[in-house]
């Protein structure tokens, strides 16, 4: 495989704006698919899942590859091998997002052109920033009721970037619409034919030349500020050609200078041939990509690898899945190198060596067999015994730690009980499973109720866990309801001291530790540092230590929630040649951690989210009033279309049920889209409820 002409790409968006649809779009129009699979009739390729059919949302990322042949930045045709990304766009799931676009090299961001820019739109564009993927828009629903490409164009240069430059407008709008201009050629496409497959091109109507050489004017100036060559021939000839436009667009695009904007209507098959032709256009392939980066796990200093066959084999596992026919899937990305079958590879978080089985391509949930995967290239392996989402697999001779993938904290529990004695053995695989599969899932016994909690992004993600449980691995639960995951931390720098002495017959226990307790900030987690000198603390007690305190923090002071952002410095202690050892440490140091959290004015923390509630003016007043009554922070307001937009940050605890009564209140007029912000303090009111409700209730 020729690596120029390979794309990978995901596409993103806030739910609804599109994102299947433009998906399902993709694989007919590329000959993957004979007929196009409907989201709403629950026929969609990519939504596998019977969740996904029935609740017609997109709940896992699901990965395919197609071909399209088209002209690439040099104006020659090329085919070109594309790996799709359908990524959902509800926030519960987020955590697919964040593991997809870690090893995408592109993306299409999809806005629904009725909405412009949606709280997860704004989300997923973060995300996209975090991890430098360079992305371009495509304005879907240009012929829905409220399409307005020119209020959403406005909308991402105010939320988003004002390096987002149209390369197409639409021809007309709402029920008019009928296809789109491209600035570069100054032509106008139709798309005919029963399912939109003939593209046809014509001249503009005259009474857009106006409107299209405003925008044509604004994409060149754009474009030349992307390189000084383009920059040299604007200002001596007034004007760029053709194609210089292409060229410039590619090199912005690739170097995130710019966000080229493509518009359409996926539902009525106008549109998607020419976003075809912009990915293998504008949209880098593994080549433009910097080599990667690591650290050498031997040296702990950085390596880095080309994205070439010729160099040792690296790899990020970026998703596990669980197949009903071939058991465990690890989805790679190979940066460099090749992964054959039958290869020794060293996993660098276990240390251990795996023999690679068997490789398949994916289409949604089938799956082909392949015999290797190239640099660059996106495939699953089947049967890696003990691999975790983030880890890196390499060459053996050659060790290579990738950048992990990081994922936001769960913050909402439910206790779930086994209906019978049959599905309690059930119940510990599914979990197991499932936990492996979804990092933002955790599953925790809680040792003085005996009950599994377990803890996720929403109340929808933990639904449908729970639904998955029911039906994939045949196990029935009674459920209790939603809890809020607090947290606990300390306010102040506390110097503490624990002796842990026992006596009783034989030989004793003996552990001394000093520390500094220090709080951190918010979310920066625990931290230990070693100042032990003069062996005052034998090195094989240090890391004792270190688990003791990590045990420590396993349960806070006030109402047994865990304890985080703190860092311990151990700096003094002492030792008994006969009755110290490993457990003695570890114990004194869980024991002295929570004395130390006692003086070191703890407080409890919760989750407060970011909330956006879209209202007709009428009910603007009460609906405001209602989230101030709910400890909300208004952050501000806005206008869409002819509704009010209200941002606010609110409790999670204080938005259980909020849909329903914000409907009742609306006359179902209203929505509202809620996502984790952060952790913060907790009143001293409602944390004296907090402690009494926890304490009490044991």
């Amino acid at each position: 495989m020729d690596l120029k002409n390979l794309r990978n790409i995901g596409i993103i968006a806030h739910i609804d704006a599109g994102k299947t649809t433009v998906t399902e779009r993709i694989l007919f129009y590329t000959g993957i698919n004979y007929k196009i699979g409907e989201v709403h009739e629950g026929e969609a390729t990519m939504d596998w899942m019977e969740q996904e059919q029935e609740r017609g949302i997109t709940i896992t990322s699901a990965a395919t590859q197609c071909h399209w042949k088209a002209n690439n930045v040099d104006g020659e045709e090329i085919d070109c091998t594309i790996n799709i990304i359908d990524t959902p766009g509800h926030v519960d799931f987020t955590a697919e997002v964040e593991r997809s676009l870690r090893v995408l090299d592109g993306g299409i961001i999809v806005f629904d052109g009725s909405q412009g820019v949606e709280p997860q739109s704004e989300t997923v564009w973060r995300q996209a920033d975090k991890y430098n993927v360079p992305r371009m828009a495509f304005v879907n629903k240009m012929d829905k009721t409220g399409g307005d490409f020119f209020m959403t164009m406005g909308s991402i240069h105010d939320r988003l970037s004002k390096n987002a430059v149209a390369a197409q407008i639409p021809l007309g709008s709402e029920d008019s619409f009928t296809g789109v201009v491209d600035l570069i050629k100054k032509k106008a496409y139709m798309f005919g034919g029963k399912m939109g497959e003939e593209v046809k091109e014509t001249e503009i109507p005259a009474d857009m030349e106006s409107q299209v050489t405003e925008y044509r004017s604004q994409l060149m100036e754009k474009v030349a500020e992307c390189s000084e060559d383009l920059l040299d021939a604007y200002l001596e000839n007034g004007a760029l050609t053709d194609e210089q436009i292409v060229r410039g667009i590619r090199i912005g695009t690739v170097s995130g200078q710019i966000y080229p904007v493509f518009c359409g209507s996926a539902l009525k098959n106008a549109g998607v041939q020419l976003l075809l032709d912009a990915v293998v256009a504008y949209l880098p392939s593994p080549m433009d990509i910097p080599p990667t980066k690591g650290i050498n796990p031997d040296t702990e200093e950085e390596d880095e690898r080309k994205q070439e066959n010729s160099e040792p084999m690296s790899a990020l596992a970026f998703k596990i899945a669980t197949d009903p026919f071939v058991g465990k899937l690890t989805f790679v990305r190979v940066y460099s190198g090749v992964l054959k079958t039958g290869d020794s590879i060293l996993n660098v978080r276990t240390s251990k060596k795996e023999r690679i089985g068997r490789l398949v391509k994916m289409h949604a949930n089938s799956r082909s067999e392949i015999d290797k995967i190239e640099a660059g290239d996106i495939a699953a392996v089947i049967g890696l015994k003990d691999c975790r989402t983030g880890d890196t697999l390499c060459d053996t001779d050659k060790p290579i730690r990738l950048e992990s993938i990081t994922f936001a904290e769960p913050v909402i529990s439910i206790a779930v009980e086994p209906k019978t004695k049959a599905d309690q053995e059930k119940m510990g695989i599914a979990l197991q499973k499932l936990s492996e599969e979804d990092p933002t899932f955790r599953v925790e016994s809680d040792e003085e109720t005996a009950q599994v909690i377990m803890s996720g992004m929403g109340e929808l993600h933990l639904d449908i866990l729970v639904d998955r449980m029911r039906r994939e691995f045949k196990v029935e639960t009674n459920v209790g309801k939603p809890q809020v995951a607090y947290r606990e931390t300390i306010q102040k720098e506390v110097d503490h001291e624990e002796k842990y002495i026992k006596q009783s017959g034989g030989r004793g226990q003996y552990g001394h530790v000093v520390f500094k307790l220090i709080p951190q900030e918010p979310g920066k987690g625990y931290e230990f540092v070693n100042h032990i000198v003069s062996g005052k603390i034998p090195k094989e007690y240090i890391n004792p230590c270190d688990k003791g305190f990590q045990e420590g923090m396993s349960r806070g002071v006030l109402a047994g929630y865990p304890l985080v952002d703190v860092m311990v410095d151990l700096y003094d202690g002492s030792y008994h040649d006969v009755d110290s050892s490993e457990i003695a440490f570890k114990t004194c140091a869980s024991v002295g951690l929570q004395a130390a959290a006692r003086k070191a004015d703890p407080v409890i923390l919760e989750p407060i989210m970011k909330v956006e509630v879209v209202t007709p003016e009428d009910f603007l007043g009460d609906v405001m009033g209602d989230l101030n009554s709910r400890r909300g922070l208004i952050q501000g307001t806005g206008e869409r279309g002819n509704a009010k937009t209200i941002d606010v940050n609110v409790p999670l605890a204080a938005m259980f049920g909020y849909v329903t009564e914000l409907r009742s209140m609306t006359q179902g007029r209203a929505s509202s889209s809620m996502e984790f912000s952060h952790y913060d303090k907790v009143p001293r009111n409602v944390a004296e409820d907090i402690i009494a409700k926890r304490v009490g209730g044991k």
